[in-house]
């Protein structure tokens, strides 16, 4: 049977532009909302992210308050509250309304967050599940505080104000306070849950107060263990290495040099005057025509012309990590480990050119939050990375250990808590979800070698705890048969009272064991 054909201007008839919104409202599974238990973790997870670089931005010390309240079966309101600046009204619907938009998302800079999808795929995921707005209070520590209820206009990719009103601000409040619901989620305490992600990133982030009040009003504070803001990480101009033709053309466009020459020698790092005439030598057109100008087979040539220059590494002084210190005492606060180790490793590089630094620590015993073996605890520029591990760098990293080699004989029953943060103004994460860390081999080779510097202390420490014990099992077992020993001296003596050998058996054992005596 012949159908009928149809022709090209019915084909396209319905053909349009999706906005960005509109794409990931259909794909928010590619955000991390998929799952009850996930799309409630990554709801807060983007609230305590957007937080934290609020208050780090305004260089304070956060105070920052999560609350989940039930609303009815699988239905939660969600509130997240911090101590920062404050957001200008004018400002509200860009900040929770649109995505892809953000002071770091065009940046080269180290963020926790870099797609600028986070607050707004919140606020996104709670519309789309309750048809409601997302309430946003806040106050610049004026004389008002305002509070608006904001929609996403998921077709034209904007944030629209509903409505809004003002209050007086008496108390001379500062800071936001954003509220959401959504439905089609759960909370519990499995290791994927909200209250996971907070007890991680209370490591991560010693110098933030963290309360946290669950849904049956249990109300957990996790403290901060440093009274110090971190210090804020610089832009980072890009190195030639590591760069495309895309990236080069998008740069030349935006520049404010009238000379090829000036755009490579300002608006990169490493590129000399040196490098630049061993870089002139390799290309076939001149450097004096405006990088505007440039076209995508001289901007190919531009790359290919890096790649056989010997440049040095990049700068890393805009990469900041927590720091060996810290990272202890966040172990130790929140964990109460017996033996605890980090360090923090030198900076490199990968694809060439970007630059990156890996920070491990390991902590034995305390409050060990796996059953299963290693309670591998992973972070991207100190933000806690739950999903996804099984398809992580990280873990495979992990799992390539000998761990026997470092005195662990049963990995199953050892409580060991391995911590481990990428540091690095583009972090390759393996999908929009951000979290999982793409397996490039100089990411991966500098956490196993990071893993190996903290397993050589783990080791020393727990060979130092055999002994220990050991030297308590022949002490105990010496005091054990002291009594009977003492007697049967006694009678070869002939004394009647063997309590005085027994006291000197007791102390004899105390010398030889270092335990007092009796």
């Amino acid at each position: 049977m012949n159908q009928e054909s149809r022709h090209a201007n019915d084909i396209f008839k319905d053909f349009r532009v999706q906005s960005v919104s509109e794409f990931f409202r259909k794909n928010a599974a590619m955000l991390g909302y998929t799952g009850k238990i996930r799309s409630l973790t990554t709801l807060i997870h983007e609230g305590v992210t957007n937080a934290l670089d609020a208050c780090e931005d305004a260089r304070i010390l956060p105070d920052i308050r999560v609350e989940i309240e039930e609303l009815g079966s699988e239905h939660y309101r969600v509130a997240i509250e911090d101590n920062a600046s404050g957001i200008p009204l004018n400002y509200i619907p860009e900040v929770f309304g649109r995505m892809l938009a953000g002071s770091k998302a065009h940046r080269n800079i180290q963020s926790r967050g870099q797609q600028g999808i986070g607050i707004s795929g919140a606020v996104m995921y709670s519309q789309v599940t309750t048809g409601k707005p997302s309430v946003v209070i806040t106050s610049t520590g004026d004389s008002h505080v305002v509070k608006c209820e904001v929609q996403i206009d998921v077709e034209h990719n904007i944030g629209r104000i509903v409505h809004k009103k003002k209050r007086k601000n008496d108390e001379k409040w500062r800071g936001t306070k954003l509220l959401v619901e959504a439905k089609k989620v759960l909370y519990n305490k499995s290791r994927y849950s909200p209250y996971n992600y907070l007890r991680m990133t209370s490591i991560s982030n010693p110098h933030a107060n963290i309360t946290f009040v669950e849904p049956d009003g249990s109300k957990l504070l996790f403290e901060r263990s440093i009274t110090t803001v971190p210090t804020s990480p610089k832009e980072i101009k890009p190195h030639p290495q590591g760069i495309s033709p895309h990236d080069m053309l998008l740069m030349a466009r935006y520049t404010d040099k009238r000379t090829a020459s000036s755009f490579l020698l300002n608006d990169f790092v490493r590129i000399s005057k040196t490098r630049l005439g061993d870089i002139e030598k390799l290309i076939s057109f001149s450097l004096g025509k405006n990088p505007s100008k440039l076209t995508w087979k001289e901007a190919e040539e531009l790359v290919q012309a890096f790649s056989q220059v010997k440049f040095m590494a990049p700068p890393t002084e805009g990469l900041i990590p927590i720091g060996d210190e810290n990272v202890r005492k966040g172990l130790e606060t929140t964990i109460n480990p017996e033996f605890v180790y980090a360090t923090t490793r030198s900076a490199v590089t990968y694809k060439g050119g970007i630059p990156f630094i890996v920070e491990v620590g390991v902590a034995y015993g305390g409050n060990h939050n796996s059953t299963n073996g290693i309670d591998i605890i992973r972070y991207a520029n100190s933000a806690p990375l739950i999903f996804d591990q099984g398809g992580c760098a990280i873990t495979e990293a992990v799992n390539s250990i000998d761990w026997r080699r470092y005195g662990v004989k049963e990995e199953d029953k050892t409580p060991l808590t391995l911590f481990i943060n990428l540091v690095s103004t583009h972090i390759p994460y393996t999908s929009a979800g951000k979290q999982a860390i793409a397996m490039e081999e100089e990411i991966y080779s500098e956490i196993r070698n990071g893993i190996m510097d903290v397993g050589r202390s783990l080791k020393s420490f727990l060979r130092g705890k055999r002994r220990a014990h050991e030297k308590r099992k022949k002490r105990d077992t010496l005091r054990k048969y002291a009594p009977e020993t003492a007697r049967a001296l006694s009678m070869l003596i002939k004394k009647k009272e063997s309590s005085p050998v027994e006291e000197k058996l007791y102390a004899v054992i105390a010398k030889k064991y270092g335990e007092q005596a009796g």
